[in-house]
């Protein structure tokens, strides 16, 4: 079975003649979203993915206004409202020392490295601003912020799908 990747949001129509708004959901939207690139549409209510290929691509805001091969009527892309648009996971930009993709840290369990005891489950990951904040599901159901930062993160094995981490006092 073909595993994917999301690289954005289809959040809204633009106009009349099948041009539609995307989120970003990636690091490198320069790259994915170029003009002759092939992307995979998993529409709501849709059980396959739908190929798609891009034939024009304009920066908006924080969003990209995009169009399709064969796609020229708003009546087309309505339906497709709220869908996720993906690559094929082999097409995975490739990633520097200590860069994560996010489908790969959501799931990890958590440790102490003081006494390898579970403090929880990665599930999901949040960009305030200087660096990443993941949250944590703890065993007690409540959920924990960590910062991404050399301090706190000690291990990361998206193998295992394991976190080893220092608990600074105060941080959970």
């Amino acid at each position: 079975m073909q595993e994917y990747i999301t690289v954005g949001k289809l959040v809204n129509t633009h106009g009349l003649k099948g041009e539609v708004r995307i989120w970003p959901e990636t690091d490198f939207p320069e790259e994915r979203f170029k003009k002759g690139k092939a992307l995979y549409l998993f529409a709501p209510g849709q059980a396959e993915p739908i190929e798609l290929t891009i034939t024009s691509v304009k920066p908006y805001k924080n969003m990209y206004n995009m169009t399709f091969k064969g796609i020229d009527s708003i009546h087309q892309v309505e339906k497709w409202k709220g869908g996720l648009l993906k690559v094929n996971k082999e097409d995975r930009m490739p990633l520097g020392e200590g860069e994560f993709y996010f489908q790969d840290i959501v799931g990890c369990q958590v440790f102490s490295q003081e006494n390898e005891e579970l403090l929880g489950e990665i599930t999901d990951i949040l960009q305030p601003g200087a660096n990443d904040v993941w949250v944590i599901k703890r065993p007690n159901g409540k959920e924990a912020l960590i910062p991404y930062i050399d301090d706190v993160v000690k291990k990361v094995d998206v193998v295992k799908k394991k976190v080893i981490i220092y608990p600074m006092p105060g941080l959970l």
